[in-house]
């Protein structure tokens, strides 16, 4: 457990846990810097922290694609990373300055329920 309740993000962390208790792994990202400011897996296999780095790498790009499309007064929600038994969903807070990284699997998660836990503490982000 890379996580304290202490702070924002850790809370955060821990109100995602206890909403979706099964899911596979958590973290809160910094959007600018990668790096994770709080995290928890359930998976030896997936390390949330190396994992924020790279979606930092997939915002970015995205949001640098929207600006060559001129796409003006859009801005990310969320994005949905379908996997062959799981579900990897990227939620930025309001600011885009941070969001929530999180793994699930597919068969035993609601993709709506998933995906309203993460609106409702993305919004906790400041």
């Amino acid at each position: 457990m890379a996580y304290s309740v202490n702070n924002p993000a850790g809370k955060v962390v821990q109100d995602v846990i206890t909403d979706l208790p099964s899911l596979t792994a958590v973290a809160v990202v910094d959007t600018t810097s990668g790096m994770s400011l709080a995290s928890h897996s359930n998976s030896p296999s997936i390390n949330p922290d190396t994992a924020a780095a790279y979606n930092t790498e997939v915002v970015k790009q995205k949001q640098k694609a929207m600006a060559a499309l001129k796409l003006n007064g859009e801005k990310i929600e969320d994005i949905l990373i379908s996997l062959t038994n799981q579900l990897h969903l990227i939620r930025l807070n309001d600011a885009g300055t941070k969001f929530i990284y999180l793994v699930v699997n597919s068969r035993d998660t609601n993709l709506a329920i998933a995906r309203d836990v993460l609106r409702t503490h993305a919004s906790q982000l400041s």
